[in-house]
């Protein structure tokens, strides 16, 4: 007789927060909370820590680094007792924690583990991290991260882990090129795009209503910031989108309207990748060969290279 299925490790509440690695620290500190409206709630010499509106302690984590990329992803569970479970469950799998279960040893605090995924990736499971002042949400700046895409060469299997591992659901798909997967009623925190290596393809931030989203578009434009793809909306998921890059070269996205999945009617779909699908107010065009370039990234963590037909075109007379 076959034995049932290993159940997820926890269940998940929340993307809670993002880390990035950065080699322009300074540069991106600024950016994020100047421009893109998070607020630094700490910062040191390696690394900041920044808040949205919403309520928890941070929403992104900059760390200083050669390298440039995704850290590690922060997930919300509801107890320490469940994070004691997650440790076993995955000991189970023949998962090693490479921290924890414990209490947290960084900004924020909280009672989690780590430990990477089938592609190196780092996650952390937390319950209990610090409570924080509420903000208001009059502004036009993030709630705080609603959802990660990245990039893997085997879509299938990283489906299937996250799945399996962490207990995501399929909500949809956009051919086999992308996967979209969701631990609460948000259509997604996490999707997956079919690519040559594993790399960080954009980070999203929520905004309150689309009201938000325009003026959020407008506070940018302020800053001399204008998007590289968008706005428009999306198909799948039907939310908002206006993608930028910052200062390390990394996509960041502000998004509203997101849609709201109930579990007993949900019914999943593939969707077909044309542009009337991937922008239904058809407003945002095709996106660049240079911020395609930047949600491909790199392998190894280097700057992007931007595409030739992506470059200014030399001066006459100049070498190109």
């Amino acid at each position: 007789m076959s034995r049932p299925p290993e159940p997820p490790v926890a269940h998940l509440r929340a993307l809670r927060s993002v880390e990035l690695h950065t080699p322009h620290f300074s540069e991106a500190t600024d950016f994020y909370e100047e421009a893109w409206g998070l607020e630094v709630v700490e910062a040191g010499h390696s690394a900041s820590w920044l808040r949205g509106t919403g309520e928890e302690h941070h929403a992104l984590q900059l760390s200083r680094s050669d390298r440039i990329g995704l850290g590690k992803l922060a997930f919300a569970v509801t107890t320490p007792a469940e994070i004691d479970e997650a440790a076993r469950r995955l000991e189970r799998r023949g998962i090693r924690p490479v921290t924890g279960p414990g209490p947290l040893d960084q900004v924020g605090g909280g009672y989690g583990l780590r430990f990477h995924d089938h592609e190196g990736r780092l996650i952390e499971l937390s319950a209990d991290t610090w409570a924080v002042p509420p903000r208001g949400r009059d502004a036009a700046v993030p709630v705080g991260v609603t959802h990660v895409v990245l990039n893997t060469p085997d879509i299938d299997a990283s489906v299937a882990f996250y799945r399996e591992v962490l207990g995501l659901r399929v909500s949809d798909w956009s051919e086999h090129q992308m996967a979209f997967l969701r631990c609460n009623s948000d259509h997604h925190c996490v999707a997956f795009n079919q690519a040559p290596w594993v790399s960080l393809n954009h980070v999203a931030y929520e905004m309150s209503s689309l009201d938000h989203f325009m003026r959020g578009l407008g506070r940018l434009r302020h800053h001399g910031i204008t998007p590289q793809w968008g706005p428009g909306r999306h198909g799948p998921g039907n939310n908002t989108f206006s993608y930028f890059t910052d200062p390390t070269g990394l996509v960041c996205e502000y998004t509203s309207e997101v849609a709201q999945v109930v579990e007993d009617r949900w019914i999943c779909k593939v969707w077909r990748r044309v542009p009337e699908l991937s922008d239904l107010w058809g407003t945002a065009g095709p996106p660049s060969p240079l911020i395609r370039a930047h949600m491909a990234g790199t392998p190894d963590g280097t700057p992007v290279q931007p595409p030739l037909d992506a470059r200014p075109a030399a001066p006459q007379g100049a070498p190109a």
